[in-house]
């Protein structure tokens, strides 16, 4: 994003679910922040009340495909259908890919069918048991820079260390004098 602006972007992969996804908004809502959630659209339509809470708190919405495919191993066609169905559901322009991979002629399709792609340029590796609240704090403050997009997952993987490590890092980023955005 604007590398010129002092705002980076908050963003949640794989969500929403009833496990994890209520404390994230309550945690976003103590600190006052917003973020981008991008959903697998067969977790939205499971929790459509949980989609649902999460416009309310005025956060984005982005597409995850249907059933959080792995585009490098799914034909074009049936990539585009998965993301479609999805949309059906999120009803939103913005797309990532599971993975953060996929095939140019699946990019071009989403392209024309109005989707904008947003990867990211900060893994927390919040999902790896390998990695500390630590050192997944230290990969932050080390890789944020103005317009960096952050990507932590809403999901049961990664739900116990992200839980700890989203306030330290809001705090962090508050203190360090970033502001936070949501993708549109």
């Amino acid at each position: 994003m604007n590398p010129s602006s002092k705002v980076v972007y908050l963003t949640f992969d794989d969500g929403p679910i009833p496990e994890c996804t209520p404390q994230v908004l309550k945690i976003l809502a103590q600190y006052g922040v917003k973020a981008t959630f991008f959903m697998v659209g067969e977790n939205a339509e499971r929790y459509p009340e949980l989609l649902a809470q999460v416009r309310a708190a005025g956060h984005a919405i982005g597409n995850h495909t249907y059933h959080h495919l792995k585009g490098y191993k799914t034909c074009t066609h049936t990539y585009v259908q998965d993301a479609e169905r999805a949309n059906n559901i999120l009803q939103t322009t913005l797309f990532r890919p599971p993975h953060g991979r996929m095939k140019y002629s699946q990019k071009k399709a989403l392209r024309l069918a109005g989707q904008t792609i947003y990867l990211w340029d900060v893994l927390t590796h919040d999902y790896n048991p390998c990695y500390s609240v630590e050192k997944m704090l230290s990969v932050v403050q080390r890789c944020t820079r103005n317009g960096s997009i952050i990507v932590m997952h809403d999901s049961l993987k990664a739900k116990d260390r992200m839980l700890l490590l989203l306030p330290l890092v809001i705090e962090w980023l508050q203190r360090e004098g970033y502001q936070l955005g949501v993708l549109d």
